[in-house]
């Protein structure tokens, strides 16, 4: 998949994807890795438009890391913003210099199936603005754990 796609809650917008891959690169600029070596940025495409950021931040205690995917998603939800198209995602191992295509663990995952659609959400991964694949989060996580009604 490649291009401009066509943003469903807003007649007539078009949302170009390389400029949501573009948003993730910026973020992962922005990354705190120094125990893994490995920068991920992630772009989070609201409903309403707008584009929530976030990068990785690591801990040396580990467990209270937080990847990029989640910290876009928390700062969205933290802005009372819940309904989401897609995400792009973008990463390097730093050490080597090397961009790598990486998809979310299944934490990061599990937080997407708590707010969207399984069957429409997109999630992007990237090695450039004109290198990526898209994914539904269905095929990513297919027996997630979903709360009832």
């Amino acid at each position: 998949m490649n291009g401009i796609f066509a943003h469903p809650s807003r007649k007539g917008m078009v949302i170009d994807m390389e400029r949501l891959i573009h948003s993730a690169l910026m973020a992962r600029e922005r990354a705190y890795c120094p125990y893994s070596g490995f920068a991920v940025g992630a772009a989070l495409l609201a409903k309403n438009g707008s584009v929530y950021t976030g990068c990785n931040v690591e801990n040396a205690a580990f467990s209270p890391s937080c990847c990029a995917e989640r910290t876009a998603f928390f700062k969205a939800v933290s802005e009372g913003v819940k309904e989401f198209e897609r995400i792009a995602i973008v990463a390097q191992n730093v050490k080597e210099g090397k961009i790598e295509k990486a998809t979310p663990c299944g934490v990061c995952l599990q937080v997407m199936l708590e707010f969207c659609d399984p069957d429409a959400f997109e999630v992007v991964t990237a090695l450039s603005v004109k290198e990526y694949e898209a994914y539904r989060l269905r095929e990513l996580l297919p027996h997630g754990f979903q709360r009832e009604g």
